[in-house]
């Protein structure tokens, strides 16, 4: 019964962790690294052809985006997920399907213009998208299901994002039970929609996030909707737009549930009537997914409006771009107005249009609301370090007025993690931190074990621990990226033929016991294969 760290560990994005119960192999999200990577992460303990379940705590892409890559190499278990999760992830992997082609598309004009760069080999295709969809089960929250002989599993609301879930995990080998706990990422309390992340009450083994483990938010309760009045009502007096980077799913809805207050109770002296741009066709899909699941994931105060007839996310006002002709208009009205755009840390979609228009003009705010990774171009500008960006290979020169909604985060800080940990009744036998910056980690680490007593580990990619012993098999060492040079990369393609080859050993074991007839036939099928490609 081994756990094996692959994503996310010293570093906050990238999420991915690995079980083996008996014979079953799983995997706890698998998701996309953003911004600067300072670790190199550790091979698959298995093959994808081989896995047999992915269990999925929510839709952003750094613990999701990269199952399209999973199916891609060979996967066709069950990928395990909550209702409205599963409602996210079917236009959040096509999505990021689209960028990947749009940007190895863009890749290969380069290359042809003569730009030293790779060929722009997208990493996986829609079809791989599409694949991975199909492959999604849903399931609901607070109920306790039984998926295997050697797994049974139960979903928790933890208020990160909707549909966001800590997942328990009974595994049984041998006789014994061992129950672990991943808490995905935890929510910061009291936020606009969603309920308050709930507490488990035990557990052998915690695996937790600790994006914010050495950082408090504000004390006092922040007053967002009053300080985005203030924002806004700056910006048009001087005849500016508030430009708004905001992931698609989450981050955008909160945003208009607070300027849906703004525009009812009339904030912004004498711009009453001013226009609310939400310029991102994901968040568009994203938004009507929030309104679907209004019962399972609301909280008290969103469920009262949608009582009183009131939906929380529109208003007048309001208006939607889908197509980019509709995105490049946008540019064209001069009026002041809000921008909501994707992606959330700047380094993708439309959102850079928008830079690229309004970064230079020093009547206009860039407004952060949300976490901006190390090395993502969000986080350059935010920092106020630089004078100049590049976009589209043009130097655009930062005037624009940069600010940030304080405290406004979908994270829970230290304290709110820290409550989470002590919610059980019990104290588990380890605590293993993942998911946050190197000297966060550290820190939070010792702060857990000093000031409470748990018993705290911060594993390195590829450590390797056993659930039933108590041990580790390997206490992996950090082994910093270095730029390889000289070096042929092999392909993508390439890639996805080694794991078809796998997947074939897969089935071809699998049907072992199967009538000779039938076993002939397959394998006279593959050596007919053999022959058309060995040449």
């Amino acid at each position: 019964m081994k756990l094996t760290f692959v994503g996310a560990d010293h570093e906050v994005t990238g999420s991915c962790h690995c079980l083996q119960v008996g014979k079953k192999k799983i995997l706890v999200d698998y998701g996309m690294e953003q911004g600067i990577n300072i670790f190199e992460n550790a091979e698959l303990p298995f093959d994808e052809a081989m896995i047999d379940y992915v269990f999925l705590t929510h839709a952003h892409v750094d613990h999701s985006g990269l199952l399209p890559l999973l199916y891609a190499r060979g996967f066709r278990g069950q990928i395990i997920m909550t209702d409205a999760t599963a409602d996210l992830c079917s236009i959040m992997l096509r999505d990021c399907a689209h960028i990947q082609m749009q940007e190895a598309e863009w890749k290969q004009r380069k290359k042809k213009r003569g730009a030293n760069i790779d060929d722009g080999e997208p990493i996986y295709t829609m079809e791989d998208a599409d694949g991975a969809i199909r492959l999604i089960v849903p399931f609901h929250y607070d109920q306790i299901y039984e998926l295997c002989d050697e797994i049974s599993f139960r979903f928790t609301d933890i208020g990160h994002l909707l549909g966001s879930a800590s997942i328990e995990l009974w595994l049984r080998e041998n006789g014994e039970e061992r129950k672990i706990v991943f808490s995905g990422d935890i929510g910061n309390s009291n936020q606009p929609l969603l309920r308050d992340p709930q507490l488990t009450k035990e557990a052998d083994y915690v695996v937790m996030e600790s994006t914010y483990g050495n950082r408090v938010h504000s004390t006092e309760r922040v007053d967002y909707v009053g300080e985005l009045a203030k924002i806004l009502k700056e910006t048009f007096d001087r005849g500016g737009n508030v430009v708004i980077p905001s992931f698609a799913v989450g981050r955008t809805q909160e945003m208009l549930f607070f300027l849906r207050k703004i525009k009812q109770e009339r904030l912004v002296e004498g711009w009453d009537r001013f226009d609310v741009y939400v310029d991102s066709p994901l968040a568009v899909e994203a938004t009507g997914i929030f309104q679907k699941n209004i019962d399972n994931c609301y909280d008290e105060e969103a469920k009262e409006l949608v009582r009183n007839g009131i939906n929380p996310l529109t208003f007048p006002g309001l208006k939607l771009s889908i197509t980019s002709e509709e995105s490049k208009f946008i540019n064209f009205d001069e009026s002041p107005k809000v921008i909501l755009s994707a992606s959330g840390m700047c380094e993708a979609g439309r959102i850079r249009h928008h830079l690229k228009h309004n970064l230079w003009r020093p009547e206009c705010t860039i407004l952060f609301v949300g976490y901006q990774a190390l090395g993502t171009l969000g986080r350059t500008i935010a920092d106020g370090n630089v004078d100049s960006v590049k976009l589209f290979g043009e130097t655009i020169e930062i005037k624009a007025q940069i600010k940030t909604l304080a405290g406004i985060s979908g994270h829970a800080d230290m304290n709110g993690l820290t409550d989470w940990i002590n919610g059980f009744e019990k104290q588990p036998e380890r605590v293993f931190l993942v998911h946050g910056e190197d000297e966060c980690i550290k820190s939070f680490c010792n702060y857990l074990h000093e000031q409470y007593g748990h018993n705290t580990y911060a594993p390195y990619s590829g450590t390797q621990f056993d659930l039933l012993t108590d041990e580790f098999v390997y206490e992996a060492e950090p082994v910093a990226i270095k730029k390889k040079e000289g070096q042929k990369r092999v392909t993508e393609v390439f890639a996805r033929l080694l794991a078809a080859g796998n997947r074939l050993l897969a089935v071809i074991a699998h049907n072992e016991g199967g009538t000779n007839k039938d076993l002939a036939k397959f394998a006279d099928q593959i050596n007919s294969l053999c022959d058309k490609w060995d040449r």
